[in-house]
């Protein structure tokens, strides 16, 4: 689709379970009754029912959809989408090259992308896995493989090779215990699972151990070297794992970010914060074959990896074997490998937020008594508000200690603080529209808004050309503290979500509403406040 186009897409439950798709990235502008969170924008299509869902493009770049009802994404309920920018909108790839013959091969190729999809996947059902978590009280932090665009199998690896790759910190931590042989922490780790009683008895043998190698298809992406260039539009869709991406012998210039323009950065690996996506262009120079594109679990919970292949057309399938940028566990192999910097990837075309805010929330992330429940500011989300009146509908319905209510035209700082240990990187995603990522550091949050920290502590502070994102990942927390700081101005009013998109801590809890322009409320269609959008059935 085109940058400004009016979209609708009729989605069709014939599903045995009632659920919502939800367009990741996209604004919805005037129309939040579309963006399918149910208890919020919409009520749950029930089996057999539709929803047409209607909003305007109104941004350009990779976005995708997907599930938003418990843990259905999980489940492989989703789909990557690709909004062309306006022809007016500049790009930057004469930051890649000042050849124009150049510069035109890379706009040709980012206007005709692979969209690559890079996921976990699990041989347990989303509700089977939630289930287990609730009966042992346990934090479901163990996927079987990586896949790309669907495909993948399960690597099985032997338990000194996994235990290699465990940083030191996690090693510390395991004190003489091992991996699982799926490559996962294991289950009695208070660390990871809290110290809270678990029934590790009702868990099937095969949830955490008992590996077993598959033999299946590898995702294999054709690139004609007479075109010079090729665009990867990466797209994390992950549950659980934090995914690193690389290529053997070919670098990558990242040149957007969530879908905007970005000032290019030249890097060998890139890390995806749940939910995100990253555009790269990547030079078809080297000796025709395939090269080996590797995707590694590299967060704390597990090491496992995924293959694909990147094949050039004229290479008759010839294997290529350069080194490798990353290992099994998603580390660089050298020192010199280049990873992706999201702190410092700032917008093409210069934006600023405002340097002064309205309003400051600091929202402390952490467990909510038992393993699996996680909340803000000790409160969990939890999956049953889902089937309540959309707050679209009725904001005075709002739990005040699940809400932040905002003024329209307003700027918010949302300051998220990880005070309590054993917390990984938490892919922070905010619906409607994108944030500025102002700041972060791993230590405490110990002041009450931004201008007091950079007061103290300038430097971990950028107000002149932040990313602007709608994914950002808070740093990991094993011991100190830790803490990510994002801005942005209300423009859109509506009840929109924001959350965790490790799909087990928003089942657990781990969200917040945000009635953004309380007080220039929008008007709901009649369509969508008693009906799907007029389409025949409900």
């Amino acid at each position: 689709m085109n940058q400004g186009d009016e979209v609708e897409i009729l989605i069709r439950n014939n599903l045995p379970f009632e659920s919502t798709i939800h367009f990741h990235g996209i604004e919805q502008i005037g129309t939040p009754w579309s963006d399918g969170v149910p208890g919020l924008a919409m009520r749950p299509i029930q089996p057999g029912g539709s929803f047409l869902a209607r909003w305007t493009a109104t941004t350009y770049g990779t976005f995708w959809y997907h599930a938003h009802t418990q843990g259905q994404l999980m489940d492989g309920l989703y789909g990557s989408m690709f909004v062309a920018p306006y022809q007016n909108i500049q790009d930057p790839f004469n930051l890649i090259s000042n050849d124009t013959n150049t510069q035109s091969d890379l706009r040709q190729a980012a206007m005709n992308p692979s969209i690559v999809m890079v996921t976990d996947w699990n041989h347990f059902t989303s509700v089977e896995l939630h289930n287990y978590s609730v009966t042992a009280n346990i934090d479901p932090i163990c996927m079987d493989s990586i896949l790309v665009n669907g495909k993948g199998a399960v690597n099985c690896q032997n338990s000194t090779f996994l235990n290699s790759l465990v940083p030191p910190p996690i090693a510390a931590a395991l004190a003489g215990e091992s991996l699982s042989d799926k490559g996962c922490l294991p289950l009695d780790l208070a660390l990871a699972q809290t110290n809270t009683p678990h029934d590790l008895a009702a868990l099937p043998e095969n949830y955490w151990n008992n590996c077993t190698a598959t033999d299946a298809p590898l995702e294999v992406i054709q690139a004609n070297p007479s075109s010079g260039w090729i665009s990867l539009n990466f797209v994390s869709s992950a549950s659980t794992d934090e995914l690193t991406a690389s290529i053997d012998g070919h670098r990558m210039w990242v040149y957007a970010a969530d879908g905007l323009y970005i000032q290019p950065q030249l890097v060998d690996a890139i890390t995806f914060p749940h939910g995100s996506r990253y555009s790269a262009l990547i030079q078809l120079n080297q000796e025709p074959g395939d090269y080996t594109i590797r995707v590694a679990s590299s967060g704390l919970n597990q090491k496992v990896s995924g293959f694909a292949t990147l094949s050039y057309t004229n290479g008759g399938g010839k294997a290529q074997t350069p080194a490798a940028s990353i290992d099994y566990g998603g580390v660089n192999t050298t020192a010199s490998i280049v990873f992706y910097n999201a702190i410092t990837a700032s917008p093409y075309n210069p934006i600023a937020p405002s340097q002064n805010v309205d309003v400051t929330h600091i929202l402390n992330i952490g467990r909510v008594a038992d393993a699996w429940v996680w909340g803000l500011n000790g409160t969990s989300f939890t999956m049953n508000l889902e089937d309540a009146t959309p707050l679209l509908f009725d904001p005075s319905s709002a739990p005040a200690d699940l809400t932040i209510a905002t003024n329209n035209g307003s700027w918010v700082d949302l300051i998220f603080n990880i005070s309590t240990p054993g917390q990984p990187s938490h892919p922070i995603h905010k619906h409607s529209t994108k944030m500025f990522l102002i700041g972060a550091g791993s230590t405490p949050f110990i002041w009450s808004t931004v201008a007091e920290a950079m007061a103290d502590n300038p430097s971990s502070f950028n107000l002149v050309n932040p990313p602007l994102v709608d994914n950002v990942y808070t740093p990991p927390n094993l011991a100190n503290g830790s803490w990510a700081a994002i801005r942005y101005q209300v423009v859109n009013p509506g009840a929109f979500l924001l959350h965790c998109h490790i799909n087990p801590h928003l089942e657990g809890g781990l969200a917040m509403a945000l009635l953004d322009g309380i007080d220039k409320w929008p008007t709901i269609p009649q369509e969508y406040l008693n009906g799907n959008g007029g389409v025949g059935c409900s």
